[in-house]
């Protein structure tokens, strides 16, 4: 990206004497208010700013980039000093103002290289905020989509196989949303819901880490519900594709105690799974 690897680089000693001179020595807001940067270059302005992401002021080094914008709007620097604002802020946590200046990035030049990274900063700003599992999952949903964008439509950048990372993970994320909503059902011995909540893992996030368990937990409800040929079929399923896991050991033992087995017994929606995962039957 554009300018983050001169931040390690020396900066302009006139110019930083000059700047900290400027500000008196004051930090923060008062720096803001006592400083007239139309005195400085852009390039001063922007080293300046590098200078603050380097000693770790990442909300310093915002406002100077963002002054560069304002400033000059109209040169190469302030189409540095954009993406680098939005790095800037997304450093400092402040995602909300990251993902504003990750978007006019894309917006003002979505065809320069660095519109892959902005639309990647963009991602970050939802991802980064997924909170434990028990949370409402909107900003998951979110950060999949703005994922699903980098890996789409800039499938070549460096920052593709991350955000494929990524991706992944937000999705088995929401999968163990609906997991942790299932057991809590089943435990409430509300069998029918807990069952809704483990068939979406299991039709919806089936490449997730989830799966199995799901598929055990299929097993449960339905006993309990004495339905045994939805059980069964579930545990035929868990077997044939998790056959080494404990879910599958614990899915047998509790239907060879009722005196069944794992097999598809056909005429329910677990069977159009098993036809499909296990025999490749996809009409």
């Amino acid at each position: 990206m554009i300018g983050i690897n001169r931040a390690a680089k020396g900066i302009g000693v006139v110019f930083l004497m000059a700047a900290l001179a400027a500000c008196g020595g004051a930090d923060g807001d008062a720096k803001r208010r006592s400083e007239d940067l139309q005195v400085f270059t852009p390039d001063q302005i922007f080293e300046r700013g590098e200078f603050e992401m380097a000693r770790n002021r990442p909300e310093d080094a915002a406002y100077f980039f963002s002054e560069i914008e304002r400033l000059y709007p109209y040169s190469q620097w302030a189409q540095q000093a954009l993406i680098m604002q939005a790095y800037a802020f997304h450093q400092g946590r402040d995602y909300e103002n990251s993902r504003a200046a990750a978007q006019r990035f894309i917006d003002f030049y979505p065809a320069e290289e660095d519109a892959a990274y902005a639309q990647y900063l963009l991602a970050l700003s939802y991802y980064d905020q997924i909170d434990e599992v028990g949370r409402d999952q909107g900003l998951t949903f979110q950060a999949l989509q703005a994922l699903r964008t980098v890996i789409e439509v800039y499938p070549d950048s460096e920052y593709a196989s991350s955000a494929i990372l990524k991706f992944d993970l937000a999705f088995d994320h929401l999968a163990g949303k609906e997991m942790e909503i299932g057991r809590y059902y089943l435990r409430g011995q509300h069998y029918a819901a807990a069952i809704n909540r483990f068939r979406v893992v299991v039709e919806d996030f089936q490449t997730t880490s989830h799966t199995p368990e799901a598929l055990h937990r299929l097993v449960e409800a339905y006993l309990s519900l004495g339905l045994n040929d939805e059980a069964q079929t579930a545990g035929a399923i868990l077997g044939h594709n998790y056959r080494s896991t404990d879910w599958y050991e614990d899915s047998f033992k509790l239907l060879t105690g009722q005196g069944l087995k794992p097999r598809d017994l056909g005429g329910n929606w677990l069977s159009t799974i098993y036809r499909q995962s296990v025999k490749g039957q996809w009409l």
